[in-house]
């Protein structure tokens, strides 16, 4: 079998003009994927340089390869199963800032160099106050980045129009806004550095570098160690890269305040290459609809399913009547609390009904359990209250959702015999089995619904909200009396 380089098989050649902080699998199988059909399917014609934003990271084992992989998209589009393979040729080359500080700082001297792009984990977005400008490098990525800018600032001597569009990929909310404010804060830090350019050099980044927040959405499994073999016979390479993922992929991107949307999209065309990529003037409506439409249903669904003895995601999905209690959750109460037209919202939900159906995931619903009562509190009861506020009752899927959570933290066996072991803060674990040993299932709904400090936070007490105590004891007598199955079908 041949080995995967750039003399074994064709690789395009572009300018540089992205800097990507991050070398892992999910950047590989969702940006880097994105750049490579724009230069496919439109005039982008960029190379990605890849910075490893850690001491010990891949740049080597990209380099090995001549920074060529796979990507293995696997899942359902439109209903049939699609199970792709495609090379991805778009990173020029990988640095180790560590080792390579001197050719990490001359991208800034690049004139080409457009874009920055990262994902250096929800904890990289940080300001560390030990970082000294004269580090090679800062170990903190925004303040690699501020040293890049600045040197960029210096090189073409506060040109406008060497300003970079920043777009981080990190999983936390508005992370543009968490990411210019620490930049904002390495530069107070080192303003004695920069001695006299210190106020143009914070000028120049305020007007002419646009840093956007955005929302990313794609499940990357990552190296498929199960099917290397076989992957590997297909495409004739010893790839050792190959990242899978699903096929589903969604990027909404939310305009710097100094960046028009129409700009962004000329400058970065995702969408004239067919890419689910959004640019909007505000990413919180669409984090709040993948919050709720995405993580809300699977919170209530796995509980539910379990506890009817249905073990794997898709099949609950499935299932004649849980897969009813799925799309009642999803369709008829949480998307009624949302503020985006019902068209698209419409369309997402049925993507994630899809992208649950996955056959190529065996997705386990006691993997999604961790936790649930933090979960439900974040992702399922603000939709409980907006929908009783909007329609005057409560939503009984998303009430006997809770009343499941609440059961399965019960523990026991299953009716099959299957074990139920809940998982959670020892506290909250503690407060239910006190209330369980109770014996009453009025003492164990009001308990859990007060528990303001343990659980619901500024939420206060759930038994101040009309009608719930009342509608979760039912569910609870009904799922003890009846089994879960049968309390799922009198609500359908």
């Amino acid at each position: 079998m041949k080995a995967l380089n750039k003399q074994t098989a064709p690789k395009s050649v572009a300018p540089e003009r992205i800097i990507q902080f991050g070398e892992g699998n999910f950047l590989r199988a969702f940006v880097d994927w994105i750049v490579y059909n724009m230069n496919q399917k439109t005039d982008f014609n960029s190379s990605v340089v890849v910075v490893q934003p850690i001491e010990r990271g891949m740049a080597e084992w990209l380099n090995g390869q001549d920074c060529l992989y796979h990507v293995n998209l696997q899942g359902r589009l439109n209903g049939e199963a699609v199970n792709s393979l495609t090379r991805i040729d778009c990173i020029s080359r990988a640095l180790n800032p560590y080792s390579q500080n001197s050719a990490f700082m001359a991208l800034a001297d690049q004139p080409e160099i457009r874009f920055v792009i990262s994902n250096t984990t929800e904890a990289g977005i940080a300001f560390d106050p030990n970082c000294k400008f004269t580090d090679a490098p800062a170990s903190s990525y925004p303040g690699k980045l501020t040293q890049l800018l600045y040197r960029r600032f210096k090189t073409f001597k506060g040109d406008k129009s060497k300003g970079l569009i920043i777009m981080p990929c990190e999983l936390i909310f508005l992370n543009g806004h968490h990411l210019k404010e620490c930049i904002y804060q390495y530069i107070e830090l080192w303003k004695d550095d920069f001695g006299a350019d210190y106020e143009k050099f914070k000028t120049w980044f305020t007007k002419y570098c646009y840093v956007c927040a955005t929302l990313v959405d794609r499940i990357v499994p990552g190296f498929p160690r199960k099917e290397i073999a076989q992957i590997q016979k297909k495409i004739c390479y010893a790839d050792n890269l190959v990242v899978q993922a699903e096929i589903f992929h969604l990027w909404v991107i939310e305009a710097a305040e100094n960046l028009s949307l129409r700009q962004l999209a000329e400058e970065f065309p995702a969408n004239k290459a067919g890419m689910n990529v959004l640019f909007v003037k505000s990413e919180a409506p669409y984090h709040e609809r993948k919050v709720t439409l995405l993580n809300g249903p699977h919170t209530v669904l796995s509980p539910v399913a379990y506890l009817s003895g249905v073990n794997i995601v898709r099949d609950a999905c499935n299932h004649p009547v849980i897969g009813k209690y799925v799309r009642k959750v999803q369709f008829d109460e949480l998307m009624q609390t949302l503020n985006l037209p019902m068209d698209e919202l419409k369309k997402f939900a049925a993507d994630v009904l899809e992208r649950f159906d996955n056959p190529y995931v065996e997705h386990q619903v006691t993997s999604i359990m961790l936790n649930s009562f933090p979960k439900y509190q974040t992702r399922d009861l603000p939709g409980l209250k907006t929908y009783l506020e909007r329609k005057g009752e409560l939503p009984k899927g998303l009430v006997l959702g809770l009343a499941a959570i609440i059961t399965y933290y019960k523990g026991g066996v299953r009716a099959d015999g299957a074990e139920i072991t809940p998982n959670d803060a020892p506290e909250i674990m503690q407060l239910l089995k006190d209330l369980w040993a109770t014996g009453d299932t009025r003492k164990v709904a009001e308990g859990v619904l007060a528990a303001k400090d343990l659980i619901w936070g500024e939420h206060g007490d759930l038994n101040t909200i009309p009608g719930l105590t009342d509608m979760v004891t039912g569910f609870l007598n009904s799922i003890q009396e009846k089994g879960m199955l049968e309390t799922v079908k009198g609500i359908l």
